[in-house]
Order: structure tokens, then sequence, then C-alpha cells
């Protein structure tokens, strides 16, 4: 009975494997399900983004009635079009008519196209013309386009003197390349989000490090170009309290996916609390560059700037890839003379493929170097001081 019962017809084994292959799929499918944004994009979005802005509300409307508007045109002239050549066919016995000149049929195609234009051009040009009124801002924040971050810099208003890099999320650069997408905020979560306040008016002022890249949050109706040695604005006014998502806009390199954008859009009161926390931070933070470090002290603080900053293009394990150069066993890094790798710290090299960092503050910039001249396969005992930076950038 036993020998009977193990024993399966192989339709039966076919069918066992069909279901566990289902079901597998199934698996595999709900693992990567996903569901609507809020702030960000909806699954199968057809529409623009919900508008939070009065600015992004009126692009909206725009778009809505010029859809009505070309809607109604193209149903009006295929109409009559249609309507003619049915009625006017041939096997009816329709003769055409032998005219030239028709003053009223010129007066016609020529006013009503001129009364369209109009209808169209009157509400757009008073969108556009409130889409570049950034005067009387209570908050202005530069936004500095990196291969591949933003910078964002408080200028104006409550929070001035607030400056921090905005850098995809490590967790979710390793999903993308481990080939395992999850949660609905998959490469749009950021290590740091810009934060601004509800109800007030805040201008963007952007400009870029390296090359073009655009600075764009969908549900605020903005897109702003930012440009190496230009600077452009923008505004918005976020009318409800949220998160926020956009990406870079502008192809700007291999790394241009990961490059998003996360607005958090809190309360007054939240906001100054903020403000407090962060400057706080930034003072615990502040280095002073006259300080003699370790070479164990420094290397363990250039491990995160390196996580943070560099890990995106030359790997965890400083072995590059493609174009990226290896650091590892790197005769720059590995060469006694320091002076050459703080020189592409600061300024770059190969016409921008390694962006400059002088972003990063001096003790940053030091422990850093001193982190690829001691990991990996590079263990040269050399270290470098904040002082040779600030000596460096005279």
């Amino acid at each position: 009975m036993t020998m009977m019962n193990a024993r399966v017809h192989p339709l039966g084994r076919c069918i066992s494997r069909l279901a566990g292959g289902l079901a597998a799929t199934l698996a595999s499918q709900a693992a990567l399900a996903v569901n609507d944004l809020p702030g960000g994009p909806k699954v199968n979005q057809l529409n623009l983004h919900e508008p939070v802005t009065r600015i992004a509300a009126d692009q909206m409307w725009l778009h809505n009635m010029m859809l009505v508007i070309c809607l109604v045109i193209f149903v009006a002239v295929f109409g009559v079009m249609f309507y003619s050549i049915f009625k006017h066919r041939k096997s009816r016995g329709a003769v055409p008519a032998n005219f030239h000149e028709s003053v009223k049929v010129e007066i016609a195609w020529t006013v009503v196209p001129f009364i369209i234009v109009i209808l169209m051009a009157l509400p757009a040009t008073k969108v556009v013309v409130a889409m570049k009124d950034t005067t009387n801002a209570d908050l202005t924040i530069k936004a500095t386009g990196y291969q591949w971050k933003w910078g964002y810099d408080y200028l104006k208003g409550e929070g001035e003197g607030i400056g921090f890099l905005a850098t995809l999320d490590a967790a979710q650069r390793e999903m993308s390349d481990a080939g395992k997408p999850e949660g609905d905020n998959y490469l749009l979560k950021v290590d740091n989000p810009l934060v601004v306040p509800v109800g007030k008016k805040v201008r963007i002022i952007t400009t870029a490090n390296d090359v073009i890249h655009a600075w764009m949050v969908p549900a605020f109706g903005v897109k702003q170009d930012a440009i190496p040695g230009f600077v452009r604005d923008t505004w918005f006014k976020a009318e409800k309290v949220g998160d926020y998502y956009g990406q870079c806009a502008e192809l700007c390199g291999k790394e241009h996916a990961y490059m998003p954008i996360h607005v958090k859009v809190v309360s007054a009161e939240d906001y100054s609390k903020w403000v407090d926390g962060k400057k706080k931070e930034m003072a615990a933070k502040a280095d002073d560059p006259s300080k003699v470090w370790e070479l164990a002290a420094l290397v363990a603080r250039g491990e995160k700037v390196y996580a943070a900053n560099c890990a995106a293009c030359h790997k965890a394990d400083g072995t590059g890839a493609g174009p990226i150069k290896a650091l590892d066993k790197s005769a720059l890094v590995l060469s006694d003379d320091k002076s050459k790798q703080i020189q592409v710290m600061l300024n770059g090299a190969a016409n921008g493929a390694m962006p400059a960092w002088k972003q990063l503050s001096d003790t940053e910039i030091a422990a850093v170097i001193t982190y690829t001249k001691n990991s990996w396969s590079n263990k040269t005992g050399q270290l470098v001081q904040p002082a040779e930076i600030v000596a460096a950038r005279k």
C-alpha cells in the first residue's frame, strides 16, 4: 500500500510543477507589488500629479482646458470632414461645386483660429508669469546639482546658514545593484530631505557644479534647470503638509537615475524645531581644521564620508567600474606625493568625470583621502591632516 501511494501519475507531477511555478510567480509579483506613493507617483498614473501648490493647480487646469479645446477642434474638423465625405459621395450623384474665392470662408478661417489662439494664450501667459515671480519669498534656498546628488544651502529666512547634501539612501542603491526593488519609494528615498514650512513662499535658486541637472517636483509644478556657471530660480508655496518627491529631469550621466529629490513640508512649529536641531547638529559636527588627528580616528571618519559620497562610483571595495578608476592599488592613491590626490578632490579630474568635492569640509576631505590610502590593499600608513587641505585651498 505504501509503495502504491508513493507512485504518482506523470500527469499529476506535471500539474504539481505547474502549480508550483504559478505559486512562485504570484509570490514574486506580490513581492514586487507597489502602492500609490503620497506626494509621488501613483500606480498606472495617467494624469498629472495631485497638485499641492496654486501654481500646480493652475497648470493642471490649463492642461485640461487645452485638451478640451483640442478635442472640440478635433471633433468639429473631422465631423465636418466625414459628414461631407458621406453626404457628398459619388454614389449619391453629388456634383462638386465650382467656385474660386469666398470672402466669408477667408474671414472665418482667419478669425476663428485667432480667437482660439487668444483663448489659449491669455491663461497660459498668466500662469507662466506667475511661475516666474520669485519676489517676496519667505525662504530662499540654493539647490546645487552634483554628479549625483543635491546640495542645499539656506540663504535667507528662518534656517539661514544651514547647508547639507542629499544623497540617495544607501539601502536603495543596494537594492538596485541586487536587482531586488522594494517599497513604494524605491529610488526616491534620500538621507537628508529638504525641509520647508507649509504655507510659506520658498524661492529655489538652482545651479550646478559639473553638468546640467534639473530640479523637478511635479506636485509643486516646479521644474528648473541647474546649469554650471549660471543661476536660475523658481518658487513654490506648498499648501499641504507631507512628503513630496521628484527627480533630476536632465540626463546628467550614468547615475542619473539615482538622483532623487525629497521635500518634506512641515508645520511652522515643526520647521522651527527642525532648524534648531539642524543648527545644533551642524555645530556638533563642525571640526577645527587645526586639530591634529590620529590615523585610526581619521580612517574611521573617512569610511563614513566614502560610503556617503564615493562608493556609488568607486564601489565599496574600491575596485571601480568601467571608466571609473579603481582606488585600490591606484598609483595616485599610493603615491607619497599627497598633494596630487588633494588637488583631484578639490578640483576634479578627467574633464568632470571625477567631480570636484570642495563642498566637503577640510576634515572630511582629509579623512576620505586618508581612508583610501589605508584601506583594501592600500596599507600606506600615510595620513592627511585637515590643515593640509586648508593650505591647498588657498
